[in-house]
């Protein structure tokens, strides 16, 4: 593991998966940058689509890339889109890192996903834990896709030299999620959940699952500011966990939700649903070593996030289900990870 000082002003960045949460976020933090942003739109480019993303990088030659973009939803997304979800992953990690290589970028930041880990790995989660055992398996698919991304991160690293690094976020929610009733994950689905449930005066609120699975959180402009000063600090093969150190049950983060949504009704749990893995925390002590560590307070982030969904249109009747089909058809995918 090494540091670096690797020089982002004056420099062409391209943020795959600009229009998704994580994208979204680091968008509005490389404003923060001296920085010429590149991205891409569905119309210009699909990112499964090999001979279309090798055409637009020989044409662009972005200096600096963030692989952000990635199909991805909650438990019952991951289990039921399989086949979707296995495809245009692998299938956008190897274009885009390819023709990064192929285009001479500098440099290119892979984002993961922490249910790359096993799913009885010793808790919490240290870098080294990937493929030591049976993952989880209802999101097995997405996780074999950013298992092979990270190791072609590596192997670019080893045969090419290339300055290619992955990290792994925890779960990540903030402006820009999916809110579907069926697909989104567990933070924008009880902001959904509790919002609609205060507003209709309902008695009770049904979570998913026992409520005993403990997670971590991470607000996505942390996240993004954490990937900003990773790309400039951080040059290893090895990845790196992007997350707050802490975590809560689910029953709690429920809670906390219904608290600054402003729910007083009573939370109650369907078993029948599944829990996933039982405990999700990331050792962020490498992380720490490079200078970084979340800001955002669980409350806080969950204000900003309700705020960023009393702001959101909703979509026309049929809509939502539209979108979670048709995604991955270009560089704005969503890139929550859930």
């Amino acid at each position: 593991m090494t540091g670096t000082s690797f020089e982002l002003r004056g420099k062409s960045v391209y943020v795959a998966g600009h229009r998704g949460m994580v994208g979204s976020a680091l968008v509005r933090r490389l404003a923060q940058e001296d920085v010429k942003l590149v991205t891409s739109e569905r119309s210009e480019i699909d990112l499964r689509n090999q001979a279309a993303v090798f055409e637009w990088f020989a044409k662009t030659r972005p200096q600096v890339v963030f692989l952000a973009a990635a199909r991805v939803g909650g438990i019952v997304a991951n289990d039921t889109l399989r086949a979707e979800f296995i495809y245009d992953n692998i299938a956008i990690a190897a274009n885009v890192i390819h023709a990064a290589h192929q285009n001479g970028a500098e440099k290119l930041m892979f984002l993961g996903s922490s249910c790359i880990y096993p799913k009885l790995a010793p808790q919490p989660l240290r870098e080294d834990s990937v493929l030591t055992g049976p993952l989880e398996p209802t999101n097995e698919p997405y996780a074999i896709a950013k298992i092979a991304g990270i190791k072609m991160v590596e192997a670019y690293r080893s045969q090419y030299g290339s300055e290619f690094i992955s990290v792994m976020p925890t779960n990540l929610y903030g402006p820009g999620d999916n809110y579907h009733p069926e697909y989104s994950h567990v933070v924008a689905a009880l902001i959904r959940r509790f919002h609609e449930a205060k507003d209709s005066g309902a008695r009770s609120v049904v979570v998913w699952g026992t409520g005993t699975p403990r997670r971590e959180f991470l607000f996505v402009d942390d996240m993004a500011d954490a990937c900003v000063h990773l790309m400039k600090t951080y040059s290893s093969e090895e990845l790196i966990n992007i997350g707050t150190g802490e975590d809560v049950t689910i029953a709690e983060f429920a809670r906390v939700v219904a608290t600054v949504i402003g729910y007083r009704g009573d939370i109650t749990f369907d078993t029948s649903r599944p829990d996933g893995t039982p405990r999700k925390l990331l050792d962020v002590s490498r992380l720490a070593k490079f200078g970084w560590r979340a800001r955002t307070s669980l409350e806080d982030g969950i204000r900003r996030a309700y705020d960023a969904f009393l702001s959101t249109p909703a979509p026309a009747e049929g809509m939502v289900a539209v979108r979670v089909t048709q995604e991955a058809r270009g560089s704005d995918l969503v890139d929550e990870r859930g």
